[in-house]
């Protein structure tokens, strides 16, 4: 599962949704769909804009988390 980091990315940097929207010139909606982890894809242009005006690599957006399917863990 890709988990997408940017809550703590805009907490780090003090930055609210907002602005990054104003930075990035993207919809605050899109990156709302991102910031809650429902988004099911991203352009790579989008990526470049948020990491370029959070001063990040994608790395620092973008981490993976493994599947519960796959670690064989069925939880509680």
């Amino acid at each position: 599962m890709i988990n997408v980091r940017l809550d703590y990315l805009l907490l780090d940097r003090r930055m609210k949704l907002k602005e990054l929207a104003e930075a990035t010139g993207l919809a605050v909606n899109n990156l709302s769909i991102l910031k809650t982890n429902k988004a099911r894809a991203i352009r790579f242009t989008t990526l470049e804009s948020i990491c370029k005006a959070l001063n990040c690599t994608p790395g620092d957006l973008l981490e993976c988390l493994p599947d519960e399917e796959q670690t064989g863990d069925t939880g509680p």
